[in-house]
């Protein structure tokens, strides 16, 4: 008979804890993958282009059609009293002629939407499309842009 402890010897307990060092190992060998192939990837055509001593041409200055509504309801066509049938054919005119044609509008803040929405869609029925809002900067914001070194 032998005579000894009679405790059970404890076997290996799980582990509760994930091992980090192959998950770190792979990302790192990733890493340098990535790191070496990326400035493969965004590899760029590279051209000599050819110069040239022509000078611009004149005609790439687009035509402009500035209308401005003012707070008691006028029209104003370049800077002349006008209507909507006259900016109508004017627009279908230009249209015609020049269909890059830009449209500046400059509209009081007092104006209605309604008349706004009205001349713009006048205008595109009539083929302009290009149609810009002209405003004026806030007088802190032109402050501060003229300030600005």
């Amino acid at each position: 008979m032998a005579f000894g402890r009679l405790e059970r010897p404890q076997g290996s307990q799980p582990m509760s804890e994930i091992n980090m060092t192959p998950l770190i190992d792979v990302m790192l060998v990733l890493l340098v993958i990535f790191m070496l192939t990326a400035p493969l990837m965004t590899s760029r055509l590279k051209l000599d282009l050819p110069k040239i001593d022509a000078q611009p041409s004149p005609n790439n200055t687009p035509t402009v059609m500035a209308i401005a509504l003012t707070a008691d309801g006028l029209v104003y066509l370049d800077d002349q009293a006008s209507n909507l049938t006259a900016i109508t054919s004017r627009a279908q005119e230009l249209s015609r002629k020049k269909p890059d044609t830009e449209v500046h509008l400059r509209a009081d803040r007092a104006v209605a939407y309604g008349h706004v929405a009205e001349l713009i869609s006048a205008l595109q029925k009539a083929g302009l499309n290009r149609i810009a809002f002209v405003t004026d900067a806030e007088p802190e914001a032109a402050a501060g842009a003229a300030s600005a070194p």
